[in-house]
């Protein structure tokens, strides 16, 4: 740990190699110490700063590790961002038990496994978000077991709030619109099908949902806890 590390609190972000994840890593890195976890992509931009954990979520002893080594590395943990998610087909004319259990494991179970993991290092004014999506309520064509998925993720981050707010510890969740990643472009119809069922007219930027993060693990939060923040510029109003 280094002197610039010392008196910071750390923040872990699964699935913090791209896109959302990388915004909310980064954001974070202003004034926290991050660990960040991600599975088959690399982070080819975090510095020495950041502690990179390579781990597949749905292994037995995933959290574990990744509780651990963040542990080892800055002492401490004081903030739990479970971005990481899996988006699958899963059309209602097919089915593979392995495939679709998969979904579930990394969307609902892994959020657990690591809450449970880091609970012995969590202190009051520690704070959990999840990243969870408007399909939590607007299930996607040939995709209802990741909105499904989703929404077991909000139920969950509410049962969550209520277990651990005597301990002053909060649990949100984050649910973003149609939002605009560089690393994975949308087809240039599907994108503009999305401006058009968005009140504001454009997609979401992945700063606009690393910036409710940000505030949802802040003190200006502090008596915020078992909500699902949309960020979704009034998808689908």
């Amino acid at each position: 740990m280094t002197s610039a590390s010392v008196g910071r609190r750390t923040a872990l972000v699964t699935g913090g190699a791209r896109g959302i994840g990388r915004a909310i890593a980064e954001d974070l890195s202003k004034d926290h110490n991050v660990a960040l976890q991600f599975n088959r992509t690399k982070p080819d931009w975090a510095g020495s700063d950041f502690l990179t954990i390579q781990a597949d979520l749905t292994t037995p002893d995933a959290a574990e590790t990744i509780i651990q080594k963040t542990k080892e590395r800055f002492g401490q943990i004081d903030v739990l961002v479970n971005n990481a998610g899996l988006v699958a087909p899963s059309p209602l004319d097919t089915f593979s038990a392995e495939e679709y259990l998969r979904i579930f494991q990394v969307n609902g179970l892994a959020p657990h496994a690591l809450l449970s993991a880091a609970l012995p290092f969590l202190g009051s004014g520690a704070a959990i978000v999840n990243i969870s999506s408007v399909n939590a309520v607007l299930p996607p064509k040939g995709a209802s077991l990741y909105g499904a998925s989703k929404a077991a993720l909000e139920l969950w981050t509410r049962g969550a709030a209520k277990e651990l707010g005597p301990h002053g510890i909060r649990v949100n969740a984050v649910a973003p619109g149609a939002i605009d990643v560089s690393d994975a472009p949308r087809d240039e119809a599907l994108r503009q099908a999305f401006i058009e069922m968005t009140a504001l007219g454009r997609l979401g930027t992945v700063q606009d949902v690393a910036s409710v993060v940000r505030f949802l693990v802040s003190e200006s939060a502090s008596f915020i806890t078992g909500e699902t923040i949309v960020v979704s510029g009034g998808y689908r109003l």
